[in-house]
């Protein structure tokens, strides 16, 4: 039996009708710029969080995570408004009021995605729930749907202004491929990314610098991107060409200019590594890895110490190309290497953070994983 729902049946006393899983994730490329309209080049991580799920005779929601210790947060359906519930659960309980749920719930969220690591756990948690729960009741929403209700979750009750990619990836990856969204339509493209045919590897970096993203950073760099494309007179970054932005500069700020600057570059960039990716081009990709980790740094100012020392040893070291990843102020990096290169790049970044006095980090990595699925209905 699927051990999260023996979990719940221990902690509720009571089986599961559904478990759902989806993965956290990876982009390889196009950062702070989905909710642009941009292009985006995420893949899904092996690392998953896991729902178990059932219906109560009440409207009582119960609801437990393995992470936070176990212990249940009781709230009934009629309380739930944007902002109301612990800060954790606000992503679940958030897809219950995104999706119209009026019945009554058990929750039991288990899942090893690393949090606060720029990995999407909060999004990995929402497209859990909100599988589970198009399951459990039957409601038959596509993955596109269920994204923009999770993204709508996310938004709008727990209070983080993120675009729809990881959400996006969370619902529709597929193993061995990184997909190219569209976040201006939704449109996708799977692109395969089998590095191991080439003898590289993606190593994953986590600072375990912790970032919050409801702590007002993200927030902000949103609102200047949204400014600076009000007063170019256009709806999206994605309309918006850098000789256009240069001509007409002096309408905006100098901090909405360098804004700009970065999505409008990250967007070609993404474009640029699909067709490097479709090439084998890979020490090309690497440049603009490189390239994306320096205007994230300089231009939308979210990199951090630990991120940035993580990138100059990988490229100090012999990397094709390194950057952060996630929303920034911490999380981890990506580095794109040889197989052969990558024990050797473990040791000098641990041994760079020790000698900064940074926590030690972590690394992992990870094949392009599937999204997500339902692993276990009650009768089945």
């Amino acid at each position: 039996m699927n051990p999260v729902a023996v979990a719940f049946a221990q902690l509720f006393n009571k089986d599961a009708q559904v478990v759902a899983s989806a993965p956290g994730r990876v982009n390889l490329i196009g950062e702070h710029i989905d909710y642009s309209d941009g292009y985006v080049l995420p893949f899904a991580i092996i690392c998953r969080t896991t729902v178990a799920i059932a219906k109560r005779n009440d409207r009582l929601i119960r609801i437990a995570s393995q992470q936070r210790d176990g212990t249940i947060v009781e709230i009934a359906v009629s309380e739930l408004m944007p902002g109301t519930g612990v800060d954790w659960a606000r992503y679940p309980l958030g897809v219950v009021w995104t999706m119209g749920i009026s019945s009554g719930l058990d929750v039991l969220i288990d899942g090893n995605v690393p949090l606060g690591a720029g990995l999407s756990s909060s999004a990995a948690i929402e497209c859990s729930m909100a599988v589970a729960l198009n399951e459990l009741f039957q409601l038959g929403h596509s993955p596109e749907t269920l994204s923009k209700l999770t993204q709508k979750a996310e938004n709008d009750y727990a209070g983080m202004p993120s675009g729809i990619m990881d959400q996006s990836v969370s619902l529709m990856a597929r193993a061995g491929s990184a997909l190219l969204l569209d976040c201006k339509d939704l449109s996708t493209r799977h692109i395969p990314f089998d590095l191991g045919k080439h003898e590289l590897e993606l190593l994953i970096v986590d600072t375990q610098m912790r970032h919050t993203l409801t702590d007002g950073g993200y927030a902000s760099r949103r609102a200047d991107s949204e400014s600076a494309v009000a007063k170019l007179g256009h709806t999206s970054m994605r309309d918006i060409t850098l000789e256009f932005l240069e001509a007409n500069k002096s309408k905006i700020t100098n901090t909405e200019y360098r804004r700009a600057r970065h999505a409008i570059s990250e967007i070609a960039r993404v474009l640029t590594s699909v067709d490097a990716l479709e090439n084998r081009d890979f020490t090309r990709l690497g440049t603009l890895l490189n390239q994306s980790h320096a205007s994230l740094r300089d231009d939308y100012n979210v990199s951090c110490p630990e991120l940035d020392l993580a990138v100059e040893i990988a490229l100090r070291d012999g990397a094709l190309g390194a950057r952060m990843v996630g929303g920034g102020f911490g999380g981890s990096a990506i580095v794109l290497a040889s197989i052969a290169k990558i024990k050797p790049l473990k040791v000098e970044i641990a041994d760079a953070f020790k000698e900064a006095g940074f926590v030690a980090p972590r690394f992992f990595n990870s094949l392009p994983s599937a999204g997500a699925s339902v692993d276990f209905v009650a009768g089945n």
